[in-house]
């Protein structure tokens, strides 16, 4: 047992391989209490999780983490064996060796981390989905791409300094020179996607709001990480970046209570006061009876040329069309309640018998 084979005694290979078997018979186990107990711990934190989708996505890069992992302890106990030692551009083969070996412990430990987020980002965005405003859903979707970038690149940063034994300070304190730059450059777009954290957490407005802002009313279709989109009442597509749409005053026509309409009435003066207070009470009474929640009809002005009776009322928030529908009605029982009584409107010209006259 003590005989010596390729600088190694029989007695350690014998060893290496009943922990390579142990661990190729009972990986799965092992693996699946892992990943039991990281299930537990989140599902400890309060989140609704799925077991299996969970263990569909993590199961398998865990089991590679732990087989790697052991391969590589097992087999560091052992001496490398002189006739496969060689030269290749200064780097011996026991090192080419250790660093495949390290690499791949560190890829399949930072590919584990990256099935995490995976499923984090699944069940942020099944929670996302139960809600009515899907601005959540693209949150998501870049912390998701973020945090895998993030990951990715500590997991080159590791492999430079742990398999190529590089001094990673330099190449950390160039990253942050070329971060502040490229920042630098990239102000205006570092400030909207400042802004877009804002809009995503303060949640002034969501997708599907109607808006008014900087003389742009439409409905909101996507908000991005740089811009909002608003299809306007024209049917035309706005491109609004999102530092605007935190510095300027937006008014979320979607939150509103009530609906507001005003019609002003310019009354011809020949019109008698009696009729012109009968009138009014008219159209308060006939006003009140639609989809109405107030309604206010009053004298607002005399003018030389005009009496100026004031109509305002709100209703509920109706969407647009039935809004508009509304007022036709009532606009129509206006000019039917004033036709009735000989009333017209001012102004300084008249038609009469197909003739204009002043």
């Amino acid at each position: 047992m003590n005989k010596i084979i390729l600088n190694n005694p029989i007695v350690d290979y014998l060893i290496v391989t009943g922990i390579l078997m142990l661990i190729f018979l009972f990986k799965k186990r092992a693996s699946k209490n892992i990943t039991r107990l990281v299930f537990f711990i989140f599902r400890k934190l309060g989140r609704n999780i799925n077991e299996k989708e969970f263990f569909d996505l993590v199961l398998a890069p865990l089991e590679n983490f732990i087989v790697f992992l052991t391969i590589e302890l097992a087999f560091s106990s052992l001496t490398f064996p002189n006739v496969f030692k060689f030269t290749v551009l200064k780097i011996s083969s026991a090192q080419i060796v250790e660093g495949i070996a390290t690499g791949m412990v560190i890829f399949s430990f930072f590919h584990t981390i990256l099935r995490v987020i995976d499923y984090m980002a699944i069940v942020m965005e099944k929670k996302a989905n139960q809600a009515q405003d899907f601005s959540d859903n693209q949150l998501v979707i870049f912390f998701r791409e973020f945090l895998k970038v993030l990951v990715i690149i500590i997991c080159i940063l590791v492999i430079i300094r742990y398999v190529f034994h590089q001094d990673i300070t330099k190449l950390l304190a160039g990253l942050s020179l070329a971060g502040a730059a490229i920042a630098l450059a990239a102000k205006e777009s570092l400030e909207n996607l400042i802004a877009s954290f804002i809009i995503f957490f303060d949640k002034p407005f969501g997708v599907g709001d109607i808006l008014r802002v900087n003389q742009v009313v439409g409905t909101v279709e996507k908000i991005g990480l740089r811009s909002t989109r608003i299809r306007t009442i024209e049917k035309t597509y706005v491109t609004i970046p999102n530092k605007q749409m935190v510095d300027s005053i937006v008014d979320n026509i979607s939150e509103g209570t009530k609906r507001r309409h005003e019609i002003q009435l310019q009354i011809e003066l020949k019109v008698k006061s009696t009729e012109l207070k009968s009138l009014i009470e008219e159209l308060q009474l006939k006003i009140a009876q639609f989809k109405i929640e107030s309604v206010s009809v009053f004298m607002a002005d005399i003018r030389p040329d005009a009496y100026v009776v004031t109509i305002e009322y709100f209703s509920e928030m109706l969407v647009i069309a039935e809004f508009n529908a509304l007022k036709q009605q009532i606009n129509l029982m206006i000019l039917q309640s004033m036709e009735n009584r000989g009333i017209g409107m001012a102004g300084k010209d008249k038609i009469i018998a197909g003739k204009l006259y002043p």
